[in-house]
């Protein structure tokens, strides 16, 4: 047997294989994730032994949304220290005077610039230490010196080097990926430590994987000492799965639609082949870690619903989450939701129950809208209709986020549904889009987790170079190096490359943002400059022919055989009989 487990803001879903039987469960989230995984592991295996445990978790996203990591100490360069406070001019709100830029992740009196090993400041009441010199990405030697000796003074304080989290040129993103980085390795290392605890030592499971952002599988140590990596470890599963589905069905243009109780997720798949991003923000926080491309959006089955200063209806990004949870849970909470709303409306069953477990009281929905409702002048349907309505347009701009924004079309793409309550709201959705259709796939609302069951191992390298032109010798040179780097992860972690993907950054000499193009070493400029002159007039809507290219990283994938075959999808079919109701 193997199980796969995505911990979410308000459910956890499980999902087990054995030898072509599917068996799932969904639990309301817990405070101690581990024990909760744990618990539904046994009850779900039921006396059959667990080959492995394949986790999605949001503790390293949790961490860094509620500022809950290490005290972090930066050691860089004597000028440098406050790279990351200055960052980019970019402004992501321009034209919002109450925006605030995210606050550094770590304070001024923590941060030092140092000239020699022997020069450190005193670390001992840092809880982590984070080293990312101005030519890491070059010299990684100077960043080893030092760690080596922060490991002699203070031996039990964890260090995250920039040369081996990213090693790669632009000092700002570079130094606030490792200082990410290393804000969440103690908090990240502690939790895996307990679930190896509860579920290796314990004897549930032989060996436990860890989703990465790239929807890939790393062990438990490499999670560990990347954290930065998992940040989007459960989203992740659910674009493997639609891309899997997608696959099947012969669908090449999707977009996949992730709505749970505290946030929604949307990914775009082009020609059966999943974006990933190699520069994103995480919650204001540049990383230079490949992740899938999903937007993420506060519009889930539990987002509040409230009322403004200005007498104006909004839904969201705060959420109910999984306690006390929607009101018509019954579990304590007041206030009103959309999950709320559609009880209100009948969308919900009345004599419905969420998780098996949690059963709807449609009186306290009633009451929770109610209550909205007076403040605003409406009846309790019509501000339920409302709420709905708001949360499906924000759900709607973000799948407008990863294809329009992006240079694709969404009318020719179709919408996969799934989360707890993706199948609500994908019409609306879609119809705001004018797509193509809706797939809701089996097993939906344990979708994600499902997804971490098809997902390969997966390791990633890069080296920064500067070409210009014709002369690609140096990356051919690095793409060797990379290809030796990744395979050695993997068969570090037990697996060996059944697939290996070159990509070059490339860019118009003076351009500040670079694109990524698929490349095999054999392949000469010519056939560079086509692929990439294609894929900067889909994103930008132009090209420069004769302008001279620059390349700026190499960067290699090497990824392993899944734990479960994709063939084995047209097996898993509901064993319970479906079950139909008129309202």
């Amino acid at each position: 047997m193997i199980i796969g487990a995505d911990v979410g803001g308000t459910f956890t879903d499980v999902v087990a294989v054995d030898d072509g039987s599917l068996r799932t469960d969904k639990v309301p989230t817990s405070r101690v994730q581990s024990t909760a995984i744990a618990s539904t592991m046994v009850t779900l295996a039921d006396g059959t032994s667990v080959e492995a445990l394949i986790h999605g978790t949001t503790v390293a996203t949790n961490a860094l949304l509620e500022r809950k990591g290490a005290r972090t100490a930066l050691l860089t360069d004597a000028g440098f220290e406050d790279v990351v406070e200055i960052g980019r001019q970019d402004r992501p709100s321009l034209y919002d005077p109450f925006h605030d830029r995210a606050q550094p992740l770590i304070n001024r009196r923590d941060r030092h610039g140092v000239a020699t090993t022997d020069g450190l400041p005193d670390l001992a009441e840092v809880e982590a230490v984070a080293v990312a010199m101005i030519d890491g990405h070059e010299n990684a030697e100077r960043e080893q010196e030092v760690r080596e000796r922060v490991e002699v003074l203070v031996p039990s304080v964890p260090v995250s080097i920039s040369s081996e989290v990213a090693p790669e040129f632009r000092e700002f993103e570079r130094v606030s990926t490792t200082v990410l980085n290393a804000y969440l390795m103690p908090i990240t290392a502690e939790y895996l430590k307990q679930l190896a605890g509860e579920v290796l030592r314990a004897g549930i499971a032989e060996a436990v994987g860890v989703m990465r952002s790239s929807g890939g599988l790393i062990s438990l140590e490499d999670a560990a000492a990347f954290p930065a990596s998992i940040l989007l470890s459960g989203p992740a599963g659910g674009a493997i799965a639609t891309e899997a589905v997608t696959s099947a069905l012969g669908k090449r243009r999707v977009i996949s639609f992730d709505m749970g109780g505290t946030s929604t997720d949307v990914c775009r798949i082009d020609d059966g082949k999943i974006d990933v991003s190699y520069e994103r923000s995480i919650d204001g926080y540049a990383c230079r870690l490949p992740s899938v491309g999903i937007h993420t959006v506060g519009a889930g089955g539990g987002s509040v619903a409230w009322v403004d200063s200005g007498g104006s209806l909004r839904v969201g990004p705060r959420s109910a989450g999984a306690s006390p949870g929607p009101a018509c849970y019954g579990l304590g909470g007041e206030e009103s939701t959309a999950t709320d709303a559609n009880v209100v409306l009948g969308r919900i069953g009345a004599e419905a129950s969420v998780g098996g477990s949690v059963n709807i009281d449609a009186s306290l929905a009633s009451d929770a809208v109610a209550m909205v409702g007076t403040k605003l002048g409406l009846t309790p349907v019509e501000t339920a209709l409302g709420i709905l309505r708001i949360a499906e347009e924000v759900m709607a701009g973000a799948a407008r986020t990863v294809s329009i924004e992006e240079g694709s079309d969404p009318s020719r793409a179709w919408l996969v549904a799934f989360g707890g309550a993706g199948g609500l709201h994908a019409t609306a959705v879609a119809k705001s889009l004018r797509m193509k259709g809706v797939i809701v796939p089996r097993h939906a609302g344990v979708f994600s987790a499902l997804g971490l069951l098809l997902a390969p191992p997966r390791a990633d390298a890069v080296a920064a170079v500067r070409i210009v032109d014709d002369d690609l010798g140096p990356a051919r040179a690095a793409a060797s190096d990379l290809r030796k780097a990744t395979a050695e992860r993997l068969g570090a972690a037990g697996s060996e490359p059944v697939n290996t993907e070159l990509i070059l950054d490339v860019r118009y000499l003076g351009q500040a943002h670079e694109v990524a193009v698929p490349w095999a070493e054999a392949d000469e400029i010519d056939l560079v400059r086509d692929r990439f002159e294609a894929l900067h007039h889909q994103r930008n809507g132009f090209v420069r022919p004769g302008d001279s290219l620059e390349t700026v990283a190499v960067r290699c994938t090497a990824v392993g055989r899944p734990p479960v075959s994709r063939a084995a999808l047209a097996t898993w079919a509901p064993s319970d009989p479906s079950v139909s109701s008129r309202r």
